[in-house]
């Protein structure tokens, strides 16, 4: 028997209640008056026109006047997939953003993160930015945490208990100079990202799994990449990390690795670039670097807040969208001054118009190519699109139910607003309070 939910379009002139998402084949897809059924564990079983819900009813077995109608200036879109934060830094978000990275990492995040071997600490700040991610509309999120095992393994099982799908990763670095109370031993860094690998995995958590995660190469001996590489195939896991995010960065990287052609030639060589791995950043890949990154299937996750905030640089998305790159969007807390997905496809609109103000010869992004790529656009980042990212027959049903009618609401509607307009005015203006989080796992499961 299936769970149904019925979206009625209501009179004009909003349109309320409908289903907006992604495909393959269209950056935003508009289904007014569509009926949505929903199975036991989660997966969507049909979507059809509305008017096909009483013969839905006798095939599916379900009651019609179960079915739940959506009210005026609602609608339902994927929930939205933040695919790089780091958790740890949660505490100074919106704060320290006076330096540019390698700075900012010895002055402000190195300290921070080091303070997670406490425990009562680490629940106290990764309980709220779970609940805050969570509250921005992000269902999933592939999060860093710190080199901290017992800490990080504390991250996954509070994403499991709130319900949030996640990847969550044990930071791997074994060269700090700066900061050298916070690095690890190169062999403790393996046993103790296999003792995180192992303990999470026995947990059997429905929708958090491990990461490889080393920091960055800066910050890891070719022994310890070596390493990472090897345990990542082993293991099939997912990989993450970040890559040419400045320039000041990618000529150290040059410096560190000689033998190495570029940044990205780093990971392959150690094994890190696969189909499950997925790069933050990627400002100042070189066309080379992204032919391999197609060629490797491996992902770029654009963070367009830090990149400002950090003063790091712009990533050319059309540039990685010639190359046929798979790319979501992240928020990177704290570089990135927000935790909401919403803000991050602000300024990813925002930055491509720069791009443009220099380069005239360049398309902005649209509002509907941005609602892509923070939604089926994050699945694909993160090889996840079998499961989530839009309402295709066979995926879960992990989504989020929109109300722009919520009195006091930060957007107004008028009559003229056909369902389009409307969605363009949600992600330029919505406010998380008037996003209402709707899981299957949650309601249903």
């Amino acid at each position: 028997m299936s769970v149904c939910i019925r979206v009625a379009a209501s009179s004009p002139p909003t349109q309320a209640g409908s289903f907006v998402h992604s495909t393959r084949d269209a950056a935003l897809e508009i289904l007014n008056d569509f009926v949505l059924g929903v199975d036991k564990s989660g997966k969507i079983t049909f979507i059809e026109e509305g008017k096909n819900v009483d013969r839905l009813a006798q095939e599916q077995g379900f009651n019609t006047a179960d079915v739940e109608n959506l009210g005026p200036g609602e609608f339902f879109m994927p929930g939205m997939v933040d695919t790089h934060i780091h958790a740890s830094q949660y505490t100074y978000m919106g704060t320290a953003l006076d330096l540019p990275l390698l700075q900012w990492l010895n002055t402000y995040t190195f300290p921070v993160e080091s303070r997670y071997r406490d425990l009562k600490f680490a629940r106290d700040v990764y309980t709220k930015v779970v609940k805050r991610t969570l509250r921005n509309g992000t269902t999933t999120a592939c999060y860093f945490a710190t080199i901290h095992t017992d800490a990080s393994l504390l991250l996954g099982q509070i994403a499991d208990d709130l319900g949030q799908r996640a990847l969550v990763g044990k930071v791997c670095m074994d060269i700090n100079p700066m900061v050298p109370q916070y690095k690890e031993l190169l062999d403790e860094s393996k046993d103790e990202t296999l003792r995180f690998i192992r303990e999470l995995l026995q947990k059997k958590y429905p929708r958090v799994k491990p990461v490889v995660t080393p920091r960055f190469a800066v910050s890891c001996s070719s022994s310890l990449l070596d390493a990472l590489g090897e345990i990542a195939r082993s293991s099939g896991l997912h990989i993450q990390s970040h890559i040419s995010e400045n320039k000041e960065e990618v000529e150290l990287v040059k410096q560190l690795f000689p033998d190495c052609l570029s940044y990205t030639d780093v990971y392959l060589k150690h094994g890190l670039l696969t189909d499950k791995t997925v790069m933050a950043h990627g400002c100042h890949l070189t066309d080379e670097e992204l032919k391999i990154f197609h060629k490797n299937g491996a992902s770029i996750s654009h963070c367009p807040s830090s990149n400002i905030s950090l003063m790091s640089g712009i990533l050319n998305v059309r540039n990685v969208q010639k190359h046929k790159v798979k790319l979501g969007l992240g928020t990177d807390v704290a570089g990135g001054y927000s935790a909401s997905i919403l803000d991050a496809v602000r300024r990813a609109i925002d930055t491509s118009k720069v791009l443009t103000i220099e380069h005239p010869q360049l398309r902005p992004l649209t509002f509907e190519e941005v609602f892509w790529l923070a939604t089926l656009g994050g699945s694909e980042a993160l090889s996840l699109d079998d499961r989530i990212g839009n309402f295709e027959v066979g995926k879960d049903f992990d989504a989020l139910r929109v109300n722009v009618s919520v009195p006091g609401g930060p957007l107004d509607v008028f009559p003229e607003d056909v369902l389009k307009v409307i969605v363009e005015k949600f992600l330029n203006l919505g406010k998380t309070p008037w996003l209402s989080f709707i899981s299957l796992f949650l309601q249903y499961g």
